[in-house]
């Protein structure tokens, strides 16, 4: 006979936060939101953390490189999107690593004999202003020169100008030895007035770049998520088709942590991409699994060596697999029973497996609802979808500005790898649609006003990190009738003209 759960499969929306005491020291900024990313030991700490609970999805629609430079910087983790060829998600990759870091290997070089032509073209193609002039061209020819937007005016300059007659030359450039010490370069930019410092080998052959906006950024961004390189950490997704030729590629690219994107993890396809991963880089590459909806599913992919299991089937706010299947689980009620899950694996085996809940928020107060519930951190679709720094075209719909938000299961993305349950090459139905979500404008102005409120709410229950607001938080169940009672009632409320 078939297995019948006996409670309702619940939401978010049916859950409120009961207030706890608060301490004195119980104050927003006084709350620290780190939280392990990947499986770690008792005893031990993890490998990769994440200074917000906040990832992005892997979807063509949300996760980009410059989605992933600008969610790292608030301390969180992108995880780049696999339906797309493996050289462009690996460039993907690659840009993200090489945008931000101590000492920058130079990705814009040309040689002395080129043209105004082919400096616009180059901008054009990497979006980077600093060239570097070398005798060959390569990232690590003899320096002799360098080219900024401030030597030349495409006004007022023919485009065959020869670039050794505008760039400044190697004998008026300020450099240091590939030896110097990032605090030392950085104080050799600021007594020197620079944007820039070349590092350069005893051949003068060019070997690093150091940045004054990378010193700058670092300052406004004090949770920026930084791996020992300085460079920004990415993740990036993989399905259970090709992952023997996109995962050494993505490595290759400098991803910190994969993701395996699938729609229902429970099956043999992943175990045997996780056992792949185990045999031929044992522990050393980080990669999540799931997506599972109960303990059974938990325990699975935990034995299987996944770093962190992912939880939710349907309930995303693009997803349609509930109605076009009639499999899924309400997301408080699969996050409940996989965080108890991941607590008994804990006290059994002593390893602790990070719970992802991805899909079914809807309001900033769910993320705190998840993280009380025991999530670790939270997947994020059509939020992050809604800024600017989305991969998807802001359109003007009846006067207001929206932005294209697909599922993963649409016609339109046809990633048939996410749903592939061994047959068909092919999305043979839809579990996604397309759609528009309300424009939000810049992810950090968002991000740091939701954070802002679960901070807040963690201070009401008395917690001050994420695994104390686990141990104290009180939930109760709510009725229809208090959830109306929750929002504004009972009065008219004022009108743009009215105030």
């Amino acid at each position: 006979m078939a297995v019948f759960f006996n409670e309702p499969s619940r939401t978010f929306n049916e859950y409120l936060l009961v207030p706890g005491f608060s301490s004195g020291d119980c104050i927003p900024a006084n709350v620290s939101l780190r939280t392990p990313l990947v499986r770690y030991r008792k005893g031990e700490e993890p490998e990769l953390h994440l200074n917000i609970p906040m990832v992005s999805a892997i979807m063509q629609s949300v996760s980009g490189d410059k989605l992933a430079i600008a969610l790292a910087k608030e301390g969180g983790v992108s995880f780049i999107y696999g339906s797309q060829s493996i050289e462009d998600e690996a460039a993907m990759v690659a840009r993200v690593k090489n945008y931000k870091a101590g000492f920058v290997r130079s990705d814009s070089n040309i040689r002395p004999d080129a043209t105004l032509a082919d400096i616009l073209e180059l901008k054009e193609r990497t979006g980077h202003s600093t060239v570097a002039v070398t005798d060959d061209g390569t990232p690590n020819g003899r320096l002799v020169g360098i080219v900024t937007g401030r030597d030349y005016r495409v006004s007022r300059m023919s485009p065959d100008t020869p670039v050794s007659s505008f760039m400044t030359p190697r004998e008026k450039l300020i450099t240091a030895p590939d030896t110097t010490s990032l605090k030392t370069a950085n104080d050799i930019i600021w007594d020197n007035k620079l944007n820039s410092l070349p590092l350069v080998d005893k051949d003068d052959r060019l070997c690093y770049f150091v940045f004054r906006k990378d010193y700058d950024e670092h300052k406004l961004n004090p949770n920026e998520l930084l791996d020992a390189e300085k460079r920004y950490i990415v993740g990036a997704g993989i399905n259970t088709r090709d992952y023997k030729e996109r995962i050494p590629a993505l490595l290759e690219a400098g991803c910190d942590v994969l993701c395996i994107d699938s729609s229902e993890g429970f099956s043999e396809w992943q175990k045997r991409t996780l056992e792949w991963v185990r045999e031929n880089y044992q522990d050393k590459v980080k990669i999540g699994a799931g997506n599972v909806v109960d303990a059974e599913g938990f325990n699975f992919l935990a034995d299987c060596g996944a770093d962190f299991v992912k939880v939710g089937i349907g309930g995303g706010s693009i997803c349609i697999t509930r109605e076009t299947k009639g499999i899924g689980r309400g997301q408080a009620s699969a996050v409940i029973d996989v965080c108890k899950a991941r607590d008994e694996y804990f006290k059994r085996t002593g390893i602790y497996v990070p719970v992802c809940s991805d899909g079914g928020i809807v309001h900033d107060h769910h993320i705190t609802l998840a993280l009380a519930m025991g999530a670790d951190f939270v997947m994020l679709g059509r939020y992050f979808a809604r800024f600017d720094e989305s991969p998807s075209a802001k359109v003007n719909i009846n006067g207001s500005l929206m932005k294209e938000y697909w599922g993963e299961g649409s016609n339109r993305a046809r990633n048939w790898q996410r749903y592939d349950l061994g047959g068909a090459t092919k999305l043979s139905f839809e579990e996604g649609v397309d759609s528009y979500v309300p424009y939000a404008g810049k992810l950090e102005d968002n991000v740091q006003q939701t954070l802002a409120k679960v901070r807040s709410t963690m201070c009401n229950c008395g917690a001050l990190t994420i695994q104390e607001l686990q141990q104290k938080a009180k939930l109760t169940l709510v009725s229809s009738v208090s959830i109306v009672e929750g929002g504004a009632h009972d009065v008219m409320l004022k009108t743009v003209k009215d105030k």
